[in-house]
């Protein structure tokens, strides 16, 4: 049986990252990565070390800040940037997508949020009300969604709720817009294989709070159910984020049985 593995990482700059990211990807040997935070203007992605690992990449930079990709070894065509509806919502750079195997995967990077009193906690509710409207519209082929959402869905995927209470990522508004992308018949593909609670993607920095199991789960994979019924394994990988100069979220990784030929 071929399997797909599938990846999304926050590397929190890939500059800052890349020998890490080489070194996982040879270990690893993923064949689709979503990727977020690059951090990169298009002009400075590392296409030809990528591609010398096999990698066919699609990115989508602005410099400084932000910045998405997929990178596949099956295959990459039919590339699309942003949401190509609304100027203000694309004024970043946080979606990328593209067809590998089959399948449209895309890498998004949803808004952090700041704060719930913040207009980037409203900038955050409308780019995620446009992402739903985006999948709602290529849900007539396999679609997956991978990325840093930074929305923890429900109460498991935060080490103490308490400590949450009124911040962003577990906020009403952002749980319903999570939910309402699930309501399209996308599935949680790590919920498929995993109910416990304490299971995260992101620990921050400070405070050693990687250590302490203090973390969030944001990183997610949301398929269609063509795709998710054939996932076979997930894991988020902590070894990623130990040693030095890591980023502070963990690849989420998905293997995924490829469909039996007709």
């Amino acid at each position: 049986m071929r399997v797909v593995r599938l990846v999304t990482w926050n590397v929190n700059s890939l500059k800052a990252r890349l020998p890490r990211v080489e070194e996982w990807l040879t270990v690893v040997q993923p064949d689709v990565v979503c990727l977020q935070e690059t951090k990169l203007a298009d002009t400075a992605f590392p296409a030809m070390a990528l591609q010398s690992l096999g990698y066919e990449a699609a990115h989508h930079g602005e410099g400084r800040w932000n910045g998405v990709a997929v990178l596949s070894r099956v295959g990459i065509e039919d590339v699309t940037t942003g949401f190509g509806a609304d100027p203000e919502l694309d004024r970043e750079a946080r979606l990328v997508s593209a067809v590998c195997a089959g399948v449209r995967v895309a890498s998004a990077y949803v808004p952090n949020g700041r704060s719930l009193d913040d207009d980037h906690y409203t900038y955050k509710l409308a780019w995620l009300d446009q992402l739903v409207r985006w999948a709602e519209v290529r849900l007539d082929q396999p679609l997956v969604i991978a990325g840093d959402l930074n929305i923890a869905p429900d109460d498991r995927d935060v080490w103490d709720p308490a400590e949450f209470e009124g911040s962003t990522h577990v906020s009403p508004g952002e749980r319903d817009r999570f939910d309402a992308l699930v309501a399209l018949g996308l599935v949680d593909v790590f919920r498929r294989h995993y109910d416990a609670a304490g299971l995260y993607s992101w620990w921050d920095y400070r405070g050693g709070n990687f250590h302490k199991r203090k973390g969030m789960r944001i990183d997610h994979v949301l398929a269609t159910s063509d795709v998710a019924d054939r996932t076979t394994a997930v894991l988020v990988d902590r070894n990623a984020r130990k040693g030095p100069s890591p980023s502070d979220h963990a690849p989420v990784v998905v293997d995924i049985a490829e469909p039996e030929p007709r």
